[in-house]
């Protein structure tokens, strides 16, 4: 037993996720060692290793998923929708995700947003989701530039209504102000 839970308990990766993220809240991401994550959460460094790479992928981990997600979204959109509309499709099916996750979401922000590395790291994980979705574009037939302009739009929705999410108090919910992006993006585009 470690503190005061067996090791074979389930959900190893959960409680690894919840004890890395307390500790990145109490004390800083960069002041919070492997070792200590893996003690809270009741486990061995060995076991955090099997989960994640480093103390960063315990923020980054659900990454491929969401992309996953997204391009899979993109792609269910019907043939008659316009680019804009499959992206909105992915958007959609990403802020249910994290609607379940609300709490969880905004402690990893503030966790990312004291970073510059994560921050970084989190950037570069927009920018792969923009590609990914660029790809699903292409391959519904959309022509290059508009694949990469549509969905780099996308991702820039979706970040504006993100942030909104999380620094305005009394936000409605994420897909709520993905639309209201998505319809400014649509008016400023429009020339109204």
């Amino acid at each position: 037993m470690i503190g005061g839970m067996g090791r074979w308990e389930p959900n190893a990766r959960g409680r690894l996720e919840r004890a890395a993220l307390e500790l990145y809240v109490e004390r800083g991401f960069e002041q919070t060692t492997v070792a200590e994550i893996a003690e809270r959460a009741g486990l061995t460094e060995r076991t955090f290793f099997r989960h994640f790479a480093d103390k960063r992928e315990v923020l980054f981990a659900g990454a491929g998923t969401l992309r996953e997600l997204m391009v899979g979204a993109l792609a269910a959109a019907p043939e008659s929708a316009a680019p804009i509309d499959a992206v909105a499709a992915a958007l959609e099916t990403a802020s249910a995700l994290l609607q379940e996750r609300r709490d969880y979401s905004r402690q990893r922000q503030a966790v990312i947003a004291a970073n510059a590395g994560l921050q970084e790291r989190e950037l570069i994980k927009l920018a792969s989701l923009a590609s990914a979705l660029a790809e699903a574009l292409r391959q519904r037939g959309v022509t290059e530039p508009a694949a990469s302009l549509t969905a780099e739009a996308g991702i820039a929705v979706f970040k504006i209504a993100f942030e909104r999410w999380h620094s305005e108090p009394g936000q409605p919910e994420l897909s709520q102000l993905i639309s209201e992006s998505l319809d400014e993006l649509r008016a400023v585009t429009a020339g109204r």
